[in-house]
């Protein structure tokens, strides 16, 4: 097995994890409530009655890929089999308890079981259907383009990969950004890596993509956070996330910043906390947070399965 592997893996997975747990007691709570009184640290109950340090359904579908990924290569109908058994039987969760499914990824994933559709005809594909669903469980895929001896269009793989739940371009295009910049920060761990990843997605996206415009600017960085955005639609949420990776400078400030901002708590924490994680890498992870994540040795172990499956691919 490659060290070098297992470590990227692990600093992008636990990174997600970690934020996603830190993000699910204050899910929903306003900007304005977090900032008299700010996550800091690792809380329990709250919003969801969960014990600190659980993780949501944005870690369950991750570790749900991951595994297919490991066990099937690019299947993505072992893919939605794993979500199936999360939803049905809360297989792949922190607790033995499903909470906070979002609606698109459940109607996916009943298109799926009950309706007989394809895993790439599952996600609906309307306009009203770009949630940050697929954003949220799409860094499995990102690793695979990377480690896993994919030979391919590592875009299309990524649309597809979106398209089991979230179908519309909006967020096909938004997983690739997120793609694009977690991949550029693990080839080379600097912030001017995201800035050239988002040059790029400008060049292939910017002439038809309006959604992305601001996130394209190069002062995007200088935006106010008055003016960002942490709902749960994925454009808010991958502005939110790369702006809180671009203006802190440690994977413990990159994250609360995310949680503090308010509102889908932990999914921007999360995508926020895949790209901390690949910047920083997993050292920087605060222990005391590590120590508290649910099923912290099961989440390690799958990092270890992945990296011993693609090492030297």
């Amino acid at each position: 097995m490659d060290e070098r592997v297992l470590y990227s893996i692990k600093s992008v997975i636990m990174g997600h994890a970690v934020a996603d747990a830190l993000g699910v007691p204050v899910e929903f709570q306003s900007r304005e409530s977090l900032a008299a009184s700010p996550v800091v640290g690792m809380r329990g109950y709250g919003t969801h009655g969960q014990p600190e340090g659980t993780w949501s359904d944005d870690t369950s579908m991750t570790v749900a890929a991951l595994d297919a990924l490991c066990e099937y290569g690019l299947d993505y109908g072992s893919v939605m089999d794993n979500f199936a058994v999360w939803y049905s039987d809360a297989e792949y969760t922190a607790t033995g308890v499903t909470f906070d499914i979002g609606g698109t990824c459940y109607g996916a994933i009943q298109n799926y079981i009950n309706g007989g559709k394809k895993p790439l005809e599952s996600g609906r594909s309307d306009r009203y259907s770009n949630g940050n669903g697929s954003l949220m469980r799409i860094l499995p895929f990102v690793l695979f383009g990377v480690y896993g001896g994919f030979i391919g269009d590592k875009h299309q793989m990524i649309y597809d990969a979106s398209a089991i739940t979230h179908g519309h371009r909006i967020s096909k295009i938004g997983c690739d950004i997120y793609a694009s910049v977690t991949e550029a920060l693990l080839s080379s761990p600097a912030k001017e890596s995201v800035i050239s990843a988002l040059r790029e997605c400008a060049q292939r996206y910017g002439g038809d993509t309006p959604e992305y415009a601001r996130l394209f600017c190069d002062g995007f960085f200088k935006t106010s956070v008055d003016s960002i955005q942490s709902s749960g639609y994925i454009v808010h949420t991958l502005e939110a996330a790369i702006w809180c990776l671009l203006n802190t400078g440690s994977y413990r400030e990159c994250v609360l910043a995310a949680v503090n901002l308010g509102d889908d708590t932990d999914t921007v924490a999360a995508v926020a906390g895949g790209l901390a994680g690949a910047l920083y890498g997993y050292g920087d992870i605060p222990s005391e947070w590590l120590d508290t994540l649910g099923r912290r040795d099961y989440l390690e172990d799958l990092c270890r399965k992945a990296a011993q499956k693609w090492s030297g691919r």
